[in-house]
């Protein structure tokens, strides 16, 4: 599986996001200045507040998604062969132990939550990061181990079926 194109959607998702953040930054600075009147920007200054602290948190948010971006342009994830140890760049399949449901996901450095299409348009995946829980009880296991994960509270058993 080619793990660059994995990378280059997620960089577009992640720049999209930050397009979105300073459309959103610029729209609302332009509502704080031109929206109302000036009788009704003094009679009610805490909309104007409100606008001007939406504006930074959406600046906030797109150079988050910018430093992201940063990152994945620097990571070189490696292929790795179904005895592999678990490592940031991984492309990992679970399956629950109860349910027999399966999950694919890439670990990558950024990213938590974004879903990325397969190779060829072949199924989905999501990006999980080091730092949730999934990401941090496979790290460093192979194929055939079993983790324990809580989810909602409940801990949910998954055995890894495939790393590459």
């Amino acid at each position: 599986m080619d793990k660059q194109e994995l990378i280059s959607q997620l960089v577009n998702q992640l720049q999209a996001s930050a397009r979105a953040a300073l459309a959103s930054r610029d729209a609302a600075a332009h509502e704080a200045k031109e929206g109302a009147t000036p009788d009704e920007k003094r009679e009610d200054a805490r909309a104007a507040h409100q606008l001007q602290s939406m504006g930074r948190a959406q600046q906030g948010r797109a150079q988050a998604a910018m430093a992201d971006v940063d990152r994945l342009m620097a990571f070189r994830p490696a292929n790795l062969n179904e005895r592999a140890r678990i490592v940031v760049g991984a492309i990992v399949e679970i399956e629950d132990a109860d349910s027999g449901e399966g999950r694919t996901f890439f670990l990558a450095p950024v990213g938590a939550g974004i879903t990325l299409t397969g190779p060829g348009g072949d199924g989905h995946l999501s990006v999980v990061t080091p730092a949730s829980p999934i990401g941090k009880a496979v790290l460093g296991k192979q194929t055939g181990e079993v983790v324990d994960v809580t989810v909602d509270g409940e801990v949910r058993e998954w055995q890894i079926t495939y790393v590459a």
